[in-house]
């Protein structure tokens, strides 16, 4: 006795698995805005590689007009004064790693100071209990509502009162303990940590102080990562308030020195190539920094507590 077995119909040639409209839109739309973000930098690293000559005749060119390194050169003092203006720099001194060890002194104080006193504040919001707590919090997280410029005046009328001008110390001072963002940031997490652990370590002898730094420390090292990294880029890329504050180059950043090496206009124009090069490089260091820890940034914004 033989069986016949029932035949599917073939599938017409050249169909698949096609990938839904929606989806289709949505990765164009993505791919548009990712080249929309990057052409910027994509247009200073053009420039930094052009000379400035070349950039006036031809200055709708996409690629580097009169390839060259001539700009970076002369951001790192490498060029003598004759080839600076030759390239249509201005020929004048730019002490680059002054003002990137300035960079990195202020970015990292600032940073470290206020993640560590930050925490401590949060820590005290989160779990110590005393009169008036939350209404304290209240009206301290209330400055995040108070725009950043209404405190550049009286800040810089202390600093000069304290004899702090054209210092990194007058830079770090008025962001050197805590910000309501970072508070409010540490505060969130630590509520979510259970009590139990708390308790257990009280149970065992220790004090606040000692669970503060063996316990709750050790726990939120994402979330206090990502706060330090925050606050570092920050301060990096801080500028008015340098400005305000520092007149040489002993307290100079980064920032600030940008607009010097703008103002150092020679005869023939704008150094383009320079001053494009310059902010590359000054770029650069916070580009890779949130490169590198961009998903844990993200995860830890996005974590709402412990399992």
């Amino acid at each position: 006795m033989t069986t016949i077995e029932p035949t599917l119909p073939a599938a017409p040639a050249g169909t698949g698995r096609r990938l839904p409209v929606g989806r289709t839109i949505a990765w164009i739309v993505m791919v548009l805005i990712i080249l929309v973000t990057l052409f910027p930098f994509y247009w200073m690293l053009r420039t930094a590689l052009s000379t400035n000559t070349a950039l006036a005749s031809d200055p709708s060119s996409l690629l580097p007009v009169d390839l060259t390194l001539g700009g970076f050169a002369r951001v790192f003092g490498l060029q003598s004064t004759e080839e600076a203006l030759a390239q249509g720099g201005s020929g004048a001194s730019v002490d680059f790693w002054r003002y990137l060890l300035n960079s990195v002194l202020v970015a990292t104080t600032v940073a470290v100071c206020q993640t560590f006193f930050s925490a401590m504040a949060a820590y005290a919001f989160a779990r110590l209990r005393f009169r008036g707590r939350n209404a304290i919090f209240a009206v301290f997280l209330a400055g995040l509502m108070v725009p950043a410029i209404f405190t550049l005046l009286p800040n810089f009328v202390l600093i000069k009162q304290l004899g702090l001008v054209d210092t990194l110390l007058g830079i770090t001072l008025p962001s050197l303990f805590m910000t309501p963002f970072a508070v409010f940031f540490l505060r969130q997490f630590f509520m979510n940590v259970p009590r139990e652990v708390e308790e257990a370590a009280l149970l065992d002898g220790a004090g606040r102080v000692r669970i503060f730094f063996r316990v709750m420390l050790p726990m939120s090292s994402a979330p206090i990562v990502t706060l330090g990294i925050l606050t570092y880029i920050t301060a990096w890329n801080d500028y008015f308030w340098p400005l305000m504050v520092s007149y040489t180059d002993q307290s100079r950043v980064l920032t600030v020195a940008l607009s010097v090496f703008r103002a150092q206009t020679p005869q023939s124009g704008t150094d383009w190539s320079g001053l494009m090069a310059a902010t590359l490089v000054a770029a650069l260091p916070m580009l890779v920094l949130f490169g590198v820890f961009a998903r844990r940034i993200v995860n830890s914004i996005g974590f709402t507590g412990l399992k």
